[in-house]
């Protein structure tokens, strides 16, 4: 059986990731204090580039490992979509955490199908609909985020080295 490129990935991010971060550290402090004009437009590429070959249902670490803020608007908008009260999704599925926020009881994802596949996608909280964080403007903003993406999301990792070829 061939293993897939995201897979291969994903099987030695974590360590990549720590071989790579302190370039990864040096570059997105370069980033910080420059401010580079195209920033925004090389990411876009980046990432547009990386994820047409990227099929995160090959992967779905993020839905795996990382526990998404829920706020209100989510809780109403999955409530919906469940067809249950608020006040029951918060108590079947939700818990508060240490920064007084909503997330999930249980990782991974109590969303997360068998197949990778969301069950909830239409549905799916702010957080997780934005997730990577890499299409967005003003990427310099949220450099310390995407330092931790790195660890978690293989298309991220590929990303950030594209960048450090580019800058």
């Amino acid at each position: 059986m061939v293993k897939s490129k995201t897979k291969d990935l994903l099987d030695n991010l974590e360590f990549l990731a720590e071989k790579a971060e302190p370039s990864t550290i040096k570059l997105f402090r370069s980033l910080k204090k420059r401010k580079p004009k195209s920033l925004d437009a090389i990411v876009q590429d980046a990432h547009n580039e990386v994820f047409d070959k990227t099929d995160c249902l090959e992967c779905a670490n993020c839905c795996k490992s990382l526990g998404p803020r829920i706020t209100d608007v989510d809780i109403a908008r999955l409530a919906k979509h469940l067809r249950i009260k608020p006040g029951k999704l918060i108590e079947q599925y939700l818990r508060i955490d240490e920064d007084g926020d909503y997330v999930f009881q249980t990782m991974p994802c109590p969303f997360l199908m068998s197949d990778n596949y969301c069950m909830v996608y239409e549905s799916r909280p702010k957080a997780c609909r934005e997730y990577p964080h890499t299409d967005r403007k003003r990427f310099y903003q949220v450099l310390n985020l995407t330092l931790e993406n790195v660890k978690t999301c293989p298309a991220v990792y590929e990303i950030v080295e594209r960048l450090k070829n580019e800058f």
